[in-house]
C-alpha cells in the first residue's frame, strides 16, 4: 500500500470509529505525524488533501516545512515532541499548534515568545499519565493546577491535554485519566492516541489522533 492508501484507510477507520462510539462525524482530528519523513515522503499525503502534521523536532521541522509551505500554505503544524528552552523562540515562530507544555519553565518561555513576536500558538498541556521517569510530561496529580497557573501567572491559552500512554499498558484507562483530568481542568482538547490505539482514543473523547507509521509506513531511525 502507498502513503495515500493508508491515509485513506486511517480517514475511514477514524469515521468508523466515531460512528460506532455516537461521535459526530468529523469530530476527531488527524494528526499526520510525519517526523523522520523527508518532503518527498509527505508530498503525496499533502496532495491528497491532509494538511495537519506532527512534528518531533524543532529543527528537523525547520528543514523541511517552510519549503512545504510555500506550496502548501493552510498546513497546520503541530509540535509533538519535547520542547527544550534554548528552541522555544523556533517552535513559537514555526508551529501552529505547541502540544507539550510540561513545566514551568517552558510556560514562561513560551508566554514571553508570544509577547515578543505577537504570535499566538494554539498549547496543550502534556500529561505523563504513566507517570514514567523517561518519558515527558507533568504528573496526572499536577496537571490541573498546572493548567491553571499556565493560565494566571502566565497569560497562556491553553486548549487541551496531550498522552502517550506506556507501550506496555491498555491505553484505555490513560485515556480515560486524562479526559477526566481535561474535564477537571476545563480544557476542550484531547491529543490522544497514536497508530496502534487511534480507535480506542476516539472511543475515550480524543479530539484529535496522531498516527504516523500507519499513514507514512514504518521509520527508519538509522
Amino acid at each position: 500500500m502507498s502513503a495515500v492508501d493508508r491515509l485513506a484507510y486511517v480517514r475511514h477507520s477514524i469515521a468508523r470509529a466515531e460512528r460506532e462510539y455516537g461521535r459526530p462525524a468529523g469530530s476527531v482530528q488527524l494528526v499526520a505525524v510525519s517526523k523522520t519523513y523527508d518532503a518527498p515522503a509527505i508530498l503525496p499525503v499533502l496532495e491528497e488533501g491532509q494538511r495537519v502534521f506532527g512534528e518531533n523536532k524543532v529543527q528537523e521541522a525547520k528543514g523541511k516545512w517552510p519549503a512545504l509551505r510555500t506550496r502548501f500554505a493552510d498546513v497546520e503544524l503541530h509540535l509533538i515532541g519535547p520542547l527544550q528552552s534554548n528552541k522555544t523562540a523556533e517552535a513559537v515562530a514555526l508551529f501552529d499548534v505547541i502540544e507539550t507544555v510540561d513545566r514551568e519553565k517552558i510556560a514562561r518561555e513560551i508566554a514571553k515568545e508570544i509577547a515578543r513576536q505577537s504570535l499566538a500558538p494554539r498549547l496543550y498541556v502534556q500529561v505523563n499519565t504513566g507517570e514514567e521517569e523517561q518519558k515527558a510530561g507533568i504528573s496526572p496529580r499536577e496537571a490541573v493546577a498546572f493548567v491553571a497557573r499556565c493560565r494566571a501567572e502566565f497569560g497562556l491559552a491553553v486548549e487541551g491535554l496531550m498522552c502517550i500512554p506506556p507501550a506496555e499498558d491498555a491505553p484505555g484507562p490513560h485515556f480515560a485519566l486524562l479526559e477526566k483530568l481535561a474535564r477537571e481542568a476545563g480544557v476542550a482538547k484531547l491529543s490522544m492516541g497514536m497508530s496502534g490505539d487511534y480507535e480506542t482514543a476516539v472511543g475515550f473523547g480524543a479530539t484529535s489522533v496522531r498516527v504516523g507509521s500507519a499513514i507514512f509506513g514504518a521509520r527508519n531511525y538509522a
